[in-house]
């Protein structure tokens, strides 16, 4: 449990990712005084630049992974568990089998809560917006000029013009990605019930940013933004192929802001579950990101169109931020021009490393 932040013991599983090295800086820089330690397997090419930096801030850095409980049992004692680890790809298990998408989202969680019960740590859990079922979100959207949107007169809960909350209905299909997420999320309130300590859970939808290694099924601003760079071929996929598709998305930033308010009052968010995204001001179709990732790269280049579906894709997912503006203040700062500038001119300062890995 953390009692001064400035001293604490922070671990950060999945450190030397996207996220978790995002977060260990900044926490560091925040609490110099304090002691933060980043666990990975560097599975995830591109991971291994992160380790200078985090040397450099004075981070601790494990070569571990969360599959193997023994490589968490040997840490030494933590007050905090910043849980960042994760198979993020929705289209894990669909070709090829699902052993490391179960085992690091769902054993790697199981473990963890090990550790955070053992040192009565507390726990901030990133989950996914994708724990909301497929269908439920694709049959509740209409289309418009611009893309698609969430139908007015849905009368489904949790779903309104501010995008999808809380309340709206777990029951249905989500990819597996999305069901060890959510499998978590229950062990979690679980675990820290029977073992007593304080968590947190975000559900979080797209985030973005430098140091975000792009793939086709994560991590698509970093890659829109490579492929305009490089001049590389892309493509619209699924509904129809003409990128009406509509995603929001959060500057890491602005994510690396919210976990630090969590864990410095930590009493004001424990027992909740969040949905933490870019919100509607910061949601745009696929098709627009193309123009601004021209405006941004001064690149303009053709996609072409794949109109068949892709497995598990939405239509929308935009996040309503209401229910943790409202406990705890925060919301995004950043906007999307700055989240596709910030991303490029990190891309262009380091675009003989990144090259080999987003090409």
């Amino acid at each position: 449990m953390i009692k001064d932040p400035s001293a604490a013991t922070l671990l950060i599983t999945g450190g030397a990712g996207f996220v978790g090295s995002s977060f260990a800086l900044h926490w560091k820089a925040r609490h110099p005084g304090s002691t933060v330690i980043a666990l990975d397997n560097l599975k995830r090419r591109g991971s291994e630049l992160n380790l200078p930096r985090l040397k450099n801030a004075g981070i601790q850095f494990v070569h571990g992974d969360v599959r193997d409980a023994a490589d968490l049992r040997t840490l030494p004692r933590i007050d905090a568990l910043v849980e960042c680890s994760a198979e993020p790809s929705v289209l894990a298990g669909y070709s090829g089998g699902a052993d490391y998408v179960v085992n690091t989202n769902l054993v790697g969680t199981i473990n963890c809560l090990e550790l955070v019960a053992r040192d009565k740590a507390d726990l901030v859990f990133l989950s996914t917006s994708r724990v909301y079922p497929i269908a439920a979100i694709n049959d509740m959207c209409t289309r418009n000029e611009r893309g698609f949107l969430i139908d007015p007169n849905t009368r489904v809960p949790g779903a309104s013009s501010k995008g999808i909350s809380e309340d709206f209905p777990l029951t249905g299909v989500r990819t597996l990605y999305g069901a060890t997420k959510l499998a978590s999320e229950l062990l979690i309130t679980e675990y820290a019930d029977m073992h007593g300590f304080r968590a947190v859970i975000d559900r979080c939808g797209v985030i973005a940013g430098p140091w975000q290694m792009g793939k086709t099924d994560q991590g698509f601003v970093l890659l829109w933004l490579a492929r305009h760079h490089w001049d590389l071929p892309l493509q619209y996929i699924g509904f129809g192929g003409t990128g009406a598709q509509v995603r929001d998305m959060l500057h890491v930033a602005d994510l690396c802001e919210l976990v630090t308010l969590q864990l410095e009052d930590m009493d004001k968010v424990h027992g909740r579950t969040f949905n933490a995204g870019g919100g509607a001001a910061n949601s745009a179709t696929l098709k627009e990101c193309t123009a601004l990732a021209a405006e941004i790269t001064g690149r303009s280049m053709p996609v072409t169109s794949a109109p068949e579906d892709r497995p598990g894709d939405l239509k929308l997912y935009v996040t309503d931020n209401t229910l943790i503006t409202t406990t705890t203040g925060w919301q995004p700062k950043r906007d999307l021009p700055s989240l596709f500038a910030d991303s490029f001119a990190w891309l262009k300062e380091h675009e003989e490393q990144l090259r080999p890995i987003l090409t």
